[in-house]
């Protein structure tokens, strides 16, 4: 949301934010536009507010368009009722949540799904736009519930280039005041932040898992893999970062102790800032043998710093990975995924250095912010009007 904030600025558009953080978050502050924190809700991960829903019938008029990021939740009832009240068009991101693997990996969610379908169709019925961040989400969305008509529209949501922020100022807001200071994204920094946190990688090559320690990310079907494949290549470590919200990594950590490389596994937990883009551009290539991925925000990362990506073909962007030959890509088993990582290590050097070459050029040509903030907003320009469904 910070990013695609900067970009709307950057494209000359306003926006503003409403959300159900507590307004005294010092992480908003950092987002530069107007940012309205209406407190926690109620009933879970529904997401029932009143306020939410009082703040949007007292503003959607003032609007020319509500974008919605996520489903199944009573935000979604509210942008519905709000915008068709104040006749406004609105967007809806999916963000995945469509996906049939859900419906097969977490049967009895399905059968509560299936049961609100008619109140979250309704939603993706009357929406201006549903936007999907690939082609490969938007077609697998139509096959997960019924009736299933509404107008899609692909958003390759990815992120503001790197090395362009690091030459324009950080703009934050608290108190009222703006205040500006100069991103640091120094690579050199970045990688001597990185090894700072692990020096025992230092002059070792190896590949980065960097995403949340969950089942559908295949974190244990990468450490099996690697079992497999490291005692023929005993200079390369696996980096294993991100948060474990799942409680899974403790599991993991045993499994890589009984397959014999937990000394050449490396688990930094979540990082952020310098020490992620450190991670990243110290990295060979990245790697996501992931279950189900509606787009994948950290293989688009690594390609901005020109940085191979090794992927399963569930990361929903895999085709435009192959059409670039900016990574490798095989199926989510294991099987597939020692696969991977064989046909990664048997590369000549010279085949690498040249994916690398053209991972930033792929990244500038689909993936940079500005792109998507135009998408989006074309979408509630009046030349749309009367847009049908598919």
């Amino acid at each position: 949301m910070r990013q695609l904030v900067e970009a709307y600025i950057e494209v000359g558009e306003g926006i503003e934010v409403v959300c159900g953080d507590n307004p005294d978050e010092t992480f908003l502050t950092s987002i530069a536009c107007p940012v309205h924190a209406l407190g926690p809700s109620y009933l879970g991960r529904f997401g029932f507010s009143p306020r939410l829903w009082t703040w949007l019938h007292r503003n959607a008029h003032r609007f020319d368009g509500i974008v919605m990021n996520g489903i199944w939740t009573f935000p979604d009832l509210a942008v519905r009722s709000a915008a068709r009240r104040a006749q406004k068009p609105y967007g809806i991101f999916a963000h995945g949540a469509l996906d049939p693997w859900f419906n097969r990996t977490y049967p009895l969610k399905h059968l509560k799904k299936i049961l609100y379908w008619p109140f979250q169709y309704a939603v993706l019925r009357d929406a201006r736009a549903v936007f999907f961040t690939s082609g490969t989400e938007r077609d697998l969305a139509k096959t997960s519930f019924r009736p299933n008509r509404w107008n899609s529209v692909v958003v390759p949501i990815g992120i503001n280039d790197p090395e362009e922020r690091r030459k324009k100022p950080e703009v934050s807001r608290a108190d009222g005041v703006e205040r500006r200071k100069l991103h640091r994204g120094d690579p050199a920094e970045q990688i001597a932040a990185f090894y700072s946190m692990l020096p025992e990688l230092r002059g070792r090559p190896y590949l980065l898992f960097l995403g949340r320690i969950h089942e559908k990310k295949g974190c244990d079907l990468l450490l099996r893999a690697f079992a497999r494949t490291a005692a023929s290549h005993p200079e390369a470590d696996l980096v294993i970062a991100g948060p474990d919200q799942a409680g899974l990594k403790l599991r993991l950590q045993r499994m890589a102790e009984k397959l014999g490389i937990a000394s050449r596994v490396h688990w930094p937990g979540m990082i952020g800032g310098d020490i992620k883009w450190g991670a990243l551009r110290a990295s060979d290539a990245f790697v996501l043998p992931s279950h189900q991925e509606n787009f994948g925000v950290a293989v688009i990362e690594s390609l901005a710093v020109g940085r191979p990506v090794l992927i399963s073909n569930q990361v929903n962007i895999w085709p435009d990975i192959e059409a670039d030959g900016v990574g490798l890509v095989e199926e989510d088993t294991l099987e597939g995924t020692e696969r991977l990582l064989r046909r990664w290590f048997n590369l000549p050097p010279a085949e690498r250095a040249a994916m690398a070459t053209r991972a930033r050029a792929s990244f500038i040509k689909r993936y940079a912010m500005k792109r998507a903030a135009v998408v989006i907003n074309r979408q509630f320009s009046p030349s749309e009007l009367g847009t049908q469904p598919e």
